[in-house]
């Protein structure tokens, strides 16, 4: 018995399924750090070392592994997928292999086959489609200081924002400053714009804060509602470009990351805006998640043999 290995590498952890050639997954597991970008190599390194030996034991030795797919950010870089494969090589691994935008595994995982659409808001937003032709397009996705709308980090900064407007006056009081007070553990203006402008702050500081916006959209605070709204906007937006020059205004469009996952507000907004706009686009929850994704992208490669 062969097996395949489908990877969703992150920048805090990294989700493995390895799979029969049949298809039936066998295990599951997290590792760590696979995001070469901003990433100490050596620690990248050490994580998929420890992977392949996971995946070793399960498959009762990795020459059993025929085919293994990476997906991961910034694959379209030459210079970001010629490092990826170096590490894979050096790590121990020579089967069959391929490398993936993380929005493709996450596509493919998400409705079970390689065509559709994805709209992902998590730290950062995108939306990805791929028609029956083989034609692809994708929006958004470039990064927290020129895009990223209706991300977490978008909406932790009108968090931010919404508490320094209402301190000064240009907005009424909101519930969202007690709540990012409370988060933060802090109680004034000034100590948040410490926090704000701190060196070790990063984008994902700023994205942590996001679940508080259902917290007060549950209150009914009109901040909140607003961000909300404005957040829906943005990220059908980002879906109805995709939609058009694909030509899949009739088809799927699956709704994923944390923001459209775990905010009924900004999810329902989207939904809505979209309706509206291509009333016979159906919109769903993925079925899987990446990792698995790139097991039906190995699995592909083998069946095409490029195992």
């Amino acid at each position: 018995m062969r097996y395949v290995v489908g990877i969703d590498g992150g920048g805090t952890k990294t989700a493995v399924t390895v799979a029969k050639e049949n298809g039936a997954v066998v295990h599951s597991f997290a590792a760590g750090p696979l995001n070469l970008n901003g990433q100490d190599a050596a620690l990248v390194e050490e994580t998929m070392r420890n992977l392949l030996r996971t995946v070793a034991e399960v498959c009762g030795g990795m020459e059993r592994c025929a085919h293994l797919c990476l997906g991961a950010a910034g694959v379209s870089n030459s210079a970001a997928s010629e490092r990826l494969v170096s590490l894979v090589r050096t790590s121990g691994y020579a089967g069959g292999l391929t490398l993936a935008g993380d929005h493709e595994t996450a596509l493919c995982g998400a409705l079970v086959r390689p065509h559709g659409m994805i709209l992902i808001a998590g730290t950062g937003s995108i939306c990805y489609g791929r028609n029956a032709r083989g034609e692809t397009h994708r929006t958004g996705g470039c990064g927290h200081l020129i895009d990223d709308e209706g991300s977490g980090y978008s909406i932790g900064r009108e968090l931010l924002r919404a508490v320094v407007r209402a301190a000064d006056g240009r907005s009424a009081p909101t519930a969202i400053t007690e709540l990012v007070y409370a988060q933060l553990e802090l109680h004034s203006v000034r100590q948040l714009i410490g926090f704000v402008y701190a060196k070790d702050t990063n984008k994902k500081d700023i994205a942590a804060l996001a679940p508080l916006l259902s917290q007060a959209c549950g209150l009914g605070d009109g901040a909140a509602l607003a961000i909300a709204r404005r957040s829906a906007i943005a990220l059908a937006e980002l879906a109805a470009p995709v939609a058009e020059r694909l030509a899949l205004e009739e088809g799927e469009l699956a709704l994923a990351g944390s923001v459209l996952l775990r905010s009924a507000h900004v999810q329902a907004g989207v939904r809505e805006a979209l309706k509206e706009r291509f009333p016979q686009l159906t919109c769903t929850l993925p079925q899987h998640d990446a990792a698995y994704g790139a097991v039906m992208l190995a699995l592909r490669a083998l069946e095409a043999g490029r195992g």
